[in-house]
């Protein structure tokens, strides 16, 4: 009850109804990442992002991507964070959101392993659930909406997802409060079901050499609460003009 009244009490405001495989060996223990994320942008302001939460160590640093004026990009489940840079490329050169997906899958061998995420600063949004999780994964899906995608897997169920769709959708505030709202309402929905060790968000802004805001929780005993936290007390451009309160 306290660790959700925390997050309750640090979004006040911000959201008016946001209630709440053996074979493969040491791979599989050093490129699986059980997470929830989201990816979004906002066209006008030329401003992109994406925040994440898992069981997984530092996952703030492995599995989102963003970069002004290219949009934003997620790498999980067995994520690959080569193909964060990768994607992006791909993006500023004109590919949509598809074939950059097209493009990182076509001669991977694990591509019925990986959940990826991926937005332009058009809003054209692209998500590639695993086709064959992980007997752990439980549950995985996606939801994209206005601007945003909302993906996850190793999640409790699937209220995980559409609860963070809910909140980014009915928040108010800027495009990192509404990520963080977001972050807060899948980890109130039980988020990953082995635990909560990490979080992270990283916003981009046209005209701000690499990410504009970038914070995260890398081991904690429940990541997205601290990173709430962290934020709140944070005093930065990207915040909207409530949450700076």
């Amino acid at each position: 009850m306290l660790r959700n009244s925390i997050l309750l009490i640090v979004f006040a405001g911000l959201c008016s109804s946001c209630a709440q495989d053996s074979r493969h060996g040491s791979l599989y223990e050093a490129k699986v990442s059980g997470t929830f994320s989201i990816v979004a942008v906002e066209p006008k302001a030329g401003i992109c992002g994406a925040a994440v939460a898992s069981k997984y160590p530092a996952v703030g640093k492995i599995v989102p991507y963003a970069r002004a004026g290219v949009g934003a990009f997620c790498t999980q489940h067995w994520h690959n964070p080569k193909w964060g840079e990768r994607a992006l490329d791909l993006l500023a050169k004109g590919h949509l959101p598809e074939q950059v997906l097209g493009e990182l899958l076509h001669s991977d061998a694990l591509r019925d392993k990986r959940q990826l995420a991926i937005i332009d600063m058009s809003g054209r949004a692209a998500n590639r659930n695993p086709a064959r999780a992980d007997a752990s994964g439980v549950w995985w899906g996606a939801v994209s909406g206005k601007y945003y995608a909302c993906q996850g897997n190793t999640l409790v169920g699937r209220e995980v997802i559409f609860a963070m769709a809910r909140a980014y959708e009915e928040s108010k505030g800027s495009l990192a409060d509404r990520l963080m709202a977001a972050l807060a309402a899948g980890d109130r929905a039980g988020g990953d079901h082995r635990g909560r060790l990490a979080a992270g968000i990283r916003v981009a802004k046209e005209g701000v050499k690499d990410y504009w805001l970038e914070l995260y929780v890398d081991k904690s005993d429940d990541a997205v609460v601290e990173l709430a936290r962290k934020y709140a007390a944070l005093k930065h451009e990207a915040k909207g003009t409530r949450s700076q309160k």
